[in-house]
């Protein structure tokens, strides 16, 4: 799993996508290729964390203004958005992490945060039509093939979407 913290001067840490490609050549890559990074609870840092899930999927082959890459970088803007806006807890940040499976065409996008509290609704509210708010969950629902929510041990919750890309 490739793994980094984030600064807004700096990306995170990471292997080269040359590297990923020879490991599966020579058949040790056993996990699908995947992405993780710590953000800031901030709208700065969802904002961030949306940009580089779509160079994240630039590099998996989906450019930025494919129809993969741009609803990838909805779900993971509502998905970071709303941990910002609900799930914040002063002090922690919030990890996104991207994991592709080339084989069923899926990107699994999962945010994570340390408010455990807080629950998602089991289905997308409905929304009035001239309100300001309550539409992402709407979005992520009409983007994803499921999506869900998973508590994190020992404190916290993993809010997940499984959004289709087709094949890279």
């Amino acid at each position: 799993m490739l793994t980094g913290t984030t600064a807004p001067e700096e990306g995170p840490r990471r292997t080269t996508a040359a590297a990923a490609t020879a490991a599966a050549l020579d058949g040790t890559a056993h996990e699908p290729p995947s992405w993780s990074g710590q953000f800031a609870s901030s709208p700065r840092g969802a904002q961030l964390a949306r940009r580089l899930a779509v160079r994240r999927m630039e590099e998996w082959g989906h450019p930025p203004e494919s129809d993969a890459s741009c609803a990838v970088a909805l779900v993971v803007g509502e998905l970071a958005a709303n941990t910002v806006r609900h799930g914040r807890t002063p002090g922690r940040d919030f990890r996104l992490r991207l994991a592709l499976d080339a084989a069923s065409g899926l990107v699994r996008v999962e945010v994570t945060d340390a408010a455990s509290e807080k629950r998602l609704p089991s289905t997308p509210p409905t929304s009035c039509p001239e309100g300001e708010s309550g539409r992402g969950l709407l979005l992520v629902d009409a983007l994803s093939l499921r999506w869900g929510s998973t508590p994190r041990r020992p404190v916290g919750k993993t809010v997940w979407a499984e959004v289709p890309v087709g094949a890279t």
